[in-house]
């Protein structure tokens, strides 16, 4: 039989461990020195940066089954990963492979279960075929998220390259008005609050505090998201850093191609959807045109018959 002593103990400890619980959440967090320093290297900010969100808690169902697909499954089952593309949309490993995974589990299961609702019904097919479909919708839905995550990025570098011919022209004219180049590289991108301009901030502020030269940093991110305007960019600007170029008509001539580039895309697309919509209109025409010449040919072939 439990006395009131012991449950005064058991609860005293529980009334303890919770307090020592909450006093262990609440002191900060003391970091590990050799981490922080290598975080801040310039020569391997991304690789730390991939790696932290590989290992870090997931925070989702895909999260937490990329991760146990990325520690069970042998490099080559994944094909060809799209970093670049994933960088650009910053879109962890993890997440990527368990998209992959549920989606050909996904692919797996949807055939099977039409099959037995066709068997249901009373139209049965030979055993090859929903064999064959299964594998065959298997695999396309496992590399959908590879075509997601292409068809994502381009349009991504397609606002970047927007948002950065905008940016170009701030640090152009912060350099006219006398700032040097790591300030202008800084203070315009804190002008902009959209996610580029949040970007570009990061990689600054990032090289400010590793020692890092502002346009080493753009070159790298610009490899790293593989957009040549960026590392364009880089090289000018190292010119105003290095060699104390003046670089306002070069910067002002880049986003003025920069536009002139974005400009013909947009009249090229603009042109696709022009010819595609005009397919419909001629096919509507031949159909009328068909419509007006069936009668007569009817009553032709009727009277000569």
């Amino acid at each position: 039989m439990i006395t009131g002593l012991q449950l005064a103990l058991v609860g005293g400890g529980f009334i303890g461990l919770g307090l020592a619980l909450l006093v262990w959440r609440l002191v900060p967090a003391q970091p590990d020195l050799g981490d922080a320093l290598e975080r801040l290297s310039p020569d391997q900010p991304r690789r730390v940066r991939d790696r932290a969100e590989t290992t870090a808690q997931p925070a989702d169902t895909r999260e937490r089954v990329g991760q146990w697909a990325l520690k069970t499954f042998p490099p080559g089952a994944w094909a060809r990963t799209p970093h670049r593309e994933l960088a650009l949309l910053r879109m962890p490993l993890t997440r990527f492979y368990g998209e992959k995974v549920l989606f050909a589990l996904f692919g797996l299961v949807v055939p099977p279960l039409l099959m037995s609702f066709f068997a249901v019904i009373g139209l049965r097919l030979p055993f090859v075929i929903p064999v064959v479909a299964t594998l065959v919708f298997a695999g396309v839905m496992f590399f959908l998220p590879d075509y997601n995550a292409r068809d994502d990025a381009k349009k991504a570098r397609d606002e970047f390259n927007r948002a950065l011919g905008a940016y170009i022209d701030l640090v152009a004219l912060e350099r006219n008005s006398g700032s040097g180049s790591r300030q202008a590289m800084e203070v315009a991108a804190g002008v902009g609050d959209s996610w580029v301009f949040r970007r570009l901030s990061e990689e600054l502020t990032r090289s400010r505090w590793s020692g890092e030269a502002p346009w080493e940093a753009i070159r790298a991110l610009g490899h790293e998201l593989g957009l040549t305007e960026l590392e364009d960019l880089a090289d000018i600007m190292r010119l105003s850093g290095e060699e104390g170029t003046q670089i306002y008509t070069q910067l002002r001539a880049r986003s003025a191609s920069m536009r002139t580039a974005m400009l013909n895309s947009e009249l090229a697309k603009a042109n696709e959807v022009g010819e595609r919509m005009s397919i419909p209109m001629s096919l509507l025409g031949v159909i009328f045109m068909a419509l007006l010449i069936a009668p007569a040919l009817l009553r032709v072939v009727g009277g000569g018959s």
